[in-house]
């Protein structure tokens, strides 16, 4: 004999609303995300049902699930080959593993996929808070969450494109001060630069600083930007180098495509740093691999991810978190830079 269904569930409330399950979770919790129309219409569809809250799933949702969110929209082949993010990672879960917490990854495919993730974990609380890296400016993700406080979210970017949120920053500017003002003293006058993708807004940022600086200091600066691919570097590193007058030193935004560039140069019969400086972002041991070693603006990406856990944890205890600063770029001077070519 069948077993009779007589308990009415919210994906039913969502099958007869026609809506998601995450937006009727929204409504029915009288949490934002929502429209009032969409509120309205849920609510009394869940009423015609004869919808009633689960005590036990309540419960059971106001339970810690030991978890911190975390969503990547990475290219996938790019995320097998740079290494920002799995240092990021292993200092997390380093850190997370000593309070018995753990990472929930999940890889947003599509375009809006990053926001319907974020949307389900608040509907959900599948996560006991989350981290938000890879901002954008006018980033809808912090729109989102700014709507939902009693969401523990860090984010993990320049306080300048937070919001109201919590985060973690890096000295980017300084950073950018700091290279420019390195070749400059070598005899640079034209520098190119190989960005990330112009959305991000450490982009945004050091596009700024590489800008500001270039005209203090009256020397010529050029920028390409790319999705930080070793594809693209090299890409781009052909056409710097194709120009009439070539750059004397290039500046990479990370270590994949600065040893993108250097294979290109070594092609080219360009000698570095005799005719070429290369420098890298983020320091990895991958600057240190290569022949020749790669100078480079270096953090402990690692410490970075375990602060991030500290601060995650004392946000889902309560504590207020402000806008943090990182340690100051390091620049670690290696074999790929020199003086400028004489005559250059």
């Amino acid at each position: 004999m069948p077993v009779q269904k007589n308990k009415v569930t919210i994906f039913d409330v969502a099958k007869a609303s026609g809506v998601s399950s995450s937006a009727v979770s929204y409504a029915l919790n009288g949490k934002p995300g929502v429209s009032e129309g969409t509120r309205a219409k849920v609510l009394q569809v869940a009423h015609e049902l004869g919808w009633k809250p689960n005590g036990a799933a309540q419960a059971l949702a106001k339970a810690k699930t030991q978890r911190i969110g975390l969503v990547l929209d990475y290219d996938p082949e790019l995320l097998s080959v740079e290494s920002f993010m799995m240092e990021l990672i292993s200092g997390l879960g380093a850190e997370l593993e000593k309070h018995d917490y753990s990472i929930l990854v999940r890889m947003a495919v599509g375009e809006d996929a990053k926001l319907a993730i974020i949307k389900d974990w608040i509907a959900t609380g599948n996560v006991d808070g989350l981290l938000l890296v890879n901002v954008e400016l006018g980033d809808p993700c912090v729109s989102l969450l700014e709507k939902n406080p009693d969401v523990p979210v860090l984010a993990i970017s320049d306080a300048s494109v937070a919001g109201n949120l919590p985060s973690l920053s890096s000295a980017d500017a300084d950073a950018v001060r700091q290279a420019v003002q390195y070749l400059y003293d070598l005899g640079h006058r034209h520098i190119a630069r190989v960005g990330g993708p112009e959305a991000l807004a450490h982009s945004y940022i050091r596009d700024a600083a590489f800008s500001d600086v270039a005209a203090e200091l009256g020397i010529r600066y050029r920028c390409l930007h790319t999705d930080y691919t070793p594809e693209s570097g090299r890409e781009a590193t052909n056409r710097l180098l194709g120009f009439g007058e070539r750059p004397t030193a290039i500046i990479y935004d990370n270590d994949v495509m600065a040893l993108a560039g250097l294979g290109v140069a070594n092609v080219k019969g360009i000698a570095v740093p005799d005719e070429l400086s290369l420098m890298s972002w983020d320091d990895s041991f991958m600057c240190t691999a290569a022949y020749p070693n790669l100078t480079a603006m270096g953090r402990n990406v690692v410490d970075t991810g375990k602060t991030a856990a500290r601060l995650m944890l004392r946000l889902i205890d309560g504590e207020k978190v402000g806008h943090i600063m990182e340690e100051p770029y390091e620049r670690r001077v290696r074999e790929s830079t020199g003086p400028a070519p004489a005559g250059r």
